[in-house]
């Protein structure tokens, strides 16, 4: 029996930390399970979780990533094809970008255990978003956001086509934080905008004008008081029609839910060739999603391209 110990960053955790755990759990091979606060829901299949760390780490080896049989969520070279990523040539690189050991990886089917859950607005589409500080550098550097234009744009398209918008930015006081969320809150960083007409809005204050068709997942938590904040978004992701998402932890997580993603990918790791579209990626394995990346190869927000690929997909 095992005993799993992770205090990784979010989207580490969901790619490498969660479905070992639920592999050693069909095993029966899982004691128990150490993580962060708020984290219990994503375990729902241990019975013994202790939600011990107040903080995260963005070290990966003080994370306790390099006990998992995959510790790096970018490939695990080694293991499929016997060589160190840096000896592979560029098209055997192209092919394990995004590729791991899947020997003793399965993810928690989250939708099939989350899905009863009685909420009136439907059909609905998740917008998840995100704005903190990345690697230490100022928040005019920060990429991987939806700004209040580019919300503007996407609520109006989906309000119109009929649906209703699920709006999730964390304020990065739901749950437990890493060194990135702690300096944007320690800097009172928020996202706002000057909106002709109006004036400075936040994107929270955005979502009050679409006659309660557009809802601030926070919002919708003080509805919800006997759920956590973790559990109430699984059960609302897991009846969604869909996601619109920045790449990150949250779009990580918007992959479990066998629903349609469309992905902006302005900065990261997943702009490397074949990462998001090869066939064995671990995003495609996550669930029987649809993922539809959108790529900005030079560190650039084009918008525009994520608006129209929306308009292609809902």
């Amino acid at each position: 029996m095992k005993t799993l110990k992770i205090n990784s960053e979010f989207a580490h955790e969901l790619i490498l930390a969660i479905p070992y755990a639920h592999w050693l759990h069909q095993q029966n091979q899982l004691e128990k399970v150490i993580t962060s606060k708020g984290m219990k829901p994503f375990y729902y299949f241990c019975k013994n979780v202790d939600e011990k760390f107040e903080f995260r780490t963005l070290n990966n080896t003080e994370a306790g990533l390099n006990d998992l049989p995959n510790n790096w969520p970018h490939h695990n070279a080694l293991a499929v094809c016997g060589k160190d990523y840096g000896d592979l040539s560029l098209e055997e690189q192209n092919n394990v970008n995004g590729v791991l050991d899947y020997s003793q990886w399965s993810p928690p089917k989250y939708k099939s255990y989350y899905s009863l859950f009685d909420f009136k607005n439907k059909p609905f589409i998740v917008v998840n978003n995100n704005y903190n500080i990345e690697y230490n550098k100022p928040i005019s550097k920060s990429l991987r956001f939806f700004n209040i234009e580019c919300l503007y744009k996407i609520f109006n398209y989906l309000t119109e086509k009929g649906y209703y918008v699920i709006y999730k930015r964390p304020n990065n006081t739901e749950f437990t934080l890493d060194e990135n969320e702690i300096n944007t809150v320690n800097q009172n960083i928020s996202l706002k905008a000057n909106v002709e007409g109006i004036g400075t809005i936040t994107d929270y204050e955005l979502c009050n004008y679409y006659n309660g068709k557009v809802i601030d997942l926070n919002i919708i938590k003080d509805n919800y008081p006997q759920f956590t904040y973790n559990e109430l978004q699984l059960r609302m992701f897991s009846n969604s029609s869909g996601f619109i998402t920045p790449n990150g932890g949250g779009g990580v997580l918007c992959g479990y839910f066998n629903a349609p993603v469309v992905m902006h990918v302005p900065h990261g790791k997943e702009l490397r060739n074949g990462y998001l579209t090869n066939k064995n990626c671990y995003y495609n394995k996550l669930s029987n999603n649809k993922l539809y990346p959108v790529f900005d190869m030079n560190n650039e927000s084009n918008y525009q391209k994520i608006i129209n690929k929306i308009k292609e997909i809902f």
